[in-house]
């Protein structure tokens, strides 16, 4: 079964229903998160690039048809009408790595109605869980201030393509390396890793397993030391690695931290390290960290080189999911837009100018930039194919430190940040206005059809003899 079929159900009865009454016109959707998480004064726009090699091997076969129509328990002759389908539309995107805030669009699709109706669930997927994880480590690489950040989130990620993505992500905002070795050998990463208290336990003593440890490798080792006692454990450390040659040590050689008061046993290690001759030998903390931890450790002075995170932002744990949408904005040439309490949205396709000071301006796609004003979107397909290729790790680092430098430092806060918000342009305000009166009005005249026909109705009913 091909990816074709990673879409909700009503995404195929509704295009069934389009095709049915023919209504294949261009259609455009725009996908933006609504508002902030909480603790969140940025977004990092991220997903991009695996919706568009979704969009570039988008084909219905025969076993897609087959599987919409035994999920509808309907004859597959039935939905025959979606055999062949292809996306052939333009897509306009923030480029990924850039930071964007609440309202923005990150991307538009502009295709015909079933195709971009089709493709919905899927390219919300991927720029939803990508954007919030980006967004995490980015936090994650404010509160180290500097100190290496690497990720060892794999093993309790929702699934291996959500670790693939986190390594990713992590390397895009400035993370040093991965315990992921396809996403190490995939996107050129550096692959990190020292070794768990299993190997500890396995043999007769930290001694014994540090000195095995040592011999199979030639360097520079990592030593975790907090299986048993961790003051003991360093020493034992520390004495091993005294006895290395230079060549087998380092530079580069450290001891891990994995549980306890990590910022006061980084503290006694490091004065055990200096102690023992060893100023050279790194300290490296894991276990449970996130920009919250991170943040605290590095504000205590912490003597900490390096930064393993995990769980927490591999799964963003304390703000899982963005309240993103992926809404119709044009039909036909018509704008089109939703009035539903609290989920208006606004019509036509847009543009997003980035101002100095992040006072972005949301505006039509075809609006002239305000001054200072430089747009975000970009036209990235093009006929189902690629415009622009695909960037490179470098390029995509280069845009995240661009942006974040010039983000406010309220916005950059770890613990209550102040988010800065976009406004709309007159134009766009006026047109949302015009489209609202018109959506308003069509309503009212339905409503007084339905009454006059009603009426009429009961008036028949009434007048037929006894």
């Amino acid at each position: 079964m091909s990816d074709m079929t990673t879409t909700d159900l009503y995404e195929v009865t509704m295009v069934m229903s389009y095709l049915h009454e023919g209504m294949a016109g261009p259609a455009t959707f725009s996908l933006f998160v609504r508002e902030m998480p909480p603790d969140r004064g940025f977004l990092v726009a991220a997903g991009l690039e695996s919706s568009l090699d979704f969009l570039s091997r988008y084909r219905i076969s025969p076993e897609d048809v087959d599987a919409f129509a035994s999920a509808l328990h309907r004859p597959s002759r039935d939905l025959a009408p979606l055999l062949g389908t292809e996306f052939t539309g333009q897509v306009r995107a923030v480029p990924e790595g850039r930071i964007v805030l609440a309202g923005e669009p990150l991307l538009e699709v502009t295709a015909p109605l079933p195709q971009a109706q089709l493709v919905e669930t899927y390219v919300l997927n991927q720029v939803s869980h990508q954007t919030t994880i980006a967004s995490k480590a980015a936090r994650c690489v404010l509160a180290a201030a500097g100190h290496q950040l690497v990720d060892f989130s794999l093993r309790r990620t929702h699934g291996p393509q959500a670790g693939f993505q986190v390594a990713r992500l992590g390397a895009i905002v400035g993370f040093a390396g991965t315990s992921n070795v396809a996403a190490a050998t995939a996107e050129g990463l550096p692959a990190v890793g020292t070794m768990a208290h299993s190997y500890i336990e396995a043999f007769e003593t930290e001694e014994a397993a540090f000195r095995a440890f040592a011999r199979s490798h030639p360097g520079p080792v990592t030593f975790l030391v907090d299986t048993y006692d961790t003051e003991e454990g360093v020493r034992v450390a520390a004495r091993v690695l005294r006895d290395l040659d230079h060549a087998a040590r380092g530079p580069g050689s450290a001891v891990r931290l994995d549980s306890g008061d990590l910022g006061g046993l980084a503290g006694r290690a490091r004065d055990l390290l200096d102690a023992a001759g060893l100023p050279d030998v790194r300290i490296v903390a894991s276990g449970s960290l996130d920009e919250y931890t991170v943040d605290d450790l590095v504000r205590s002075g912490a003597p900490i080189d390096v930064y393993a995170v995990g769980t927490r932002v591999g799964v963003s744990a304390d703000a899982p999911f963005l309240d993103s949408a992926y809404k119709m904005v044009e039909y036909g040439g018509r704008p089109v837009m939703k009035l539903s309490s609290a989920k208006v949205t606004a019509p036509a396709q847009k543009q997003v100018f980035r101002c100095p000071g992040y006072a972005d301006v949301i505006g039509l796609h075809d609006e002239q930039p305000p001054d200072g004003g430089v747009p975000l979107l970009e036209t990235v397909m093009r006929g189902g194919r690629r415009t622009v290729e695909r960037p490179t790790l470098d390029r995509s680092r280069e845009r995240f430190a661009a942006d974040l430098a010039g983000l406010p430092p309220a916005a950059r806060e770890i613990r209550s940040p102040v988010a800065p918000r976009a406004v709309i342009s007159e134009r766009l305000a006026a047109l949302t206005e015009r489209v609202k009166r018109r959506i308003e009005d069509e309503v009212l005249a339905s409503a007084a059809d339905l009454r006059r026909r009603e009426k009429s109705a009961s008036g028949s009913q009434r007048s037929v003899p006894g």
